[in-house]
């Protein structure tokens, strides 16, 4: 029997909503949710401010890019499966092929590239990575025990660095949390206007986990193909917590130097920041640098795969999860890692690899300068990096 999903707009609606939102999106996710609020809440009334504070609750706890997947909710709750699929791709296809076509550009026409922006977007992700390491901090480590724990982890990936090492660490930093932390239990919130059965929310589950068990297998048995991009980012999609910046040691981890090379990935990433919308669409980036436009497919639908059978498995139990003061404690702990892999990842391979000169970082800080204490755009200091970069390349 069909779960009772209203469909209260046409899955055409909302992908134009969403394309105009992916359009114009620019800022990173905290900024994705403003918009979104904005559009669902104060301008359509879609939901309520409660129902919506709730949805993005949801997000922010399950693994994977909160703001893609509290759209993909929205998209749901208004036009059912279709409309998730609508909302998805309304939001994710400009910064897509922006990418795609950049990464395409830059393979097989490199002298297109003028000398020195490279650098530039390089110095520019040093400083987007940095600033979101202290806002996250800001946030998610506010005393002494989450502060210690954020460093614990960040030591831990650093001395395991593989993606597996890091699963292993936020996991721990769950356990720890449990021990730790007793946040009060969360207020009543508003019911969320999606209506999926529970034993149809544990298939999506059991989908997630058997594709989870499943890839890594076939990826063993049949080496060096499409299977074994799958599960890489697979993998990747459906183990990161905290948003499209910590997907970058995950990936990292994967695709780098056996399917890309380090200088091409921190220019993919660079340039990630200067289109609006999610940040994982920069496995478009990655993907068309492997294997063109079906690398670059197979990569976009293999990471966001995992945000889908989340939030279809996570919508019918959220309502009593969310005032579970254990599942509230645990979460602490794994914030407080999540910020630990995004100070790893800051100096490796973000710092690593694109600070080599003192004037790479005078540039970086004053980038990092811009945008804590200027309020510069994310994507208008990437171009200015790339600029600036260009231009003292020609004068040395």
């Amino acid at each position: 029997m069909a779960d009772p999903i209203q469909s209260a707009t046409s899955p055409w609606s909302v992908f134009r909503i969403f394309l105009r939102l992916g359009l114009t999106s620019f800022g990173g996710p905290v900024a994705h949710l403003g918009y979104f609020r904005e559009e669902f809440v104060s301008r359509r009334a879609w939901f309520s401010d409660r129902s919506y504070a709730d949805l993005v609750a949801l997000c922010q706890f399950l693994p994977g890019p909160a703001s893609s997947q509290v759209g993909i909710a929205i998209g749901l709750s208004r036009a059912g499966y279709a409309g998730a699929l609508a909302a998805w791709l309304g939001f994710t296809l400009p910064s897509a092929i922006a990418l795609v076509l950049f990464a395409l550009g830059i393979a097989r026409h490199p002298e297109l590239l003028p000398a020195g922006a490279l650098q530039g977007l390089k110095t520019a992700a040093v400083a987007v990575v940095a600033q979101a390491v202290w806002e996250m901090a800001r946030k998610l480590c506010p005393d002494r025990p989450r502060v210690t724990l954020m460093a614990l982890a960040a030591g831990g990936v650093l001395l395991i660095p593989h993606a597996w090492g890091q699963v292993a660490v936020i996991l721990a930093a769950g356990c720890l949390g449990l021990l730790l932390f007793k946040p009060a239990e969360a207020a009543a919130e508003d019911a969320l206007p999606c209506a999926i059965g529970r034993r149809t929310g544990l298939r999506f589950l059991g989908l997630f986990a058997a594709l989870l068990l499943v890839l890594p297998l076939l990826s063993a048995a049949l080496p060096g193909g499409a299977i074994e991009l799958i599960d890489a980012f697979y993998r990747a999609g459906a183990l990161v917590f905290g948003g499209g910046h910590v997907v970058l040691p995950l990936l990292q981890a994967e695709v780098v130097p056996d399917w890309v090379g380090g200088e091409t990935f921190m220019a993919g990433y660079g340039a990630a920041q200067a289109v609006p919308g999610p940040l994982f669409t920069f496995s478009a980036f990655l993907g068309a640098a492997i294997n063109g436009w079906l690398g670059a497919t197979l990569c976009l639908l293999a990471v966001f795969l995992p945000s889908f059978l989340l939030v279809f498995a996570a919508l019918p139990f959220w309502q009593a999860l969310r005032g579970n003061p254990r599942a509230q404690a645990a979460l602490s702990g794994i914030n407080a890692a999540v910020v630990g892999l995004l100070l790893a990842a800051l100096y490796d391979p973000v710092f690593t690899s694109s600070i080599e000169r003192p004037e790479h970082f005078a540039l970086a800080v004053a980038a990092l300068i811009a945008l804590v204490f200027w309020k510069v755009p994310a994507w208008f200091l990437v171009i200015a990096c790339a600029l600036v970069a260009t231009l003292a390349s020609a004068y040395v």
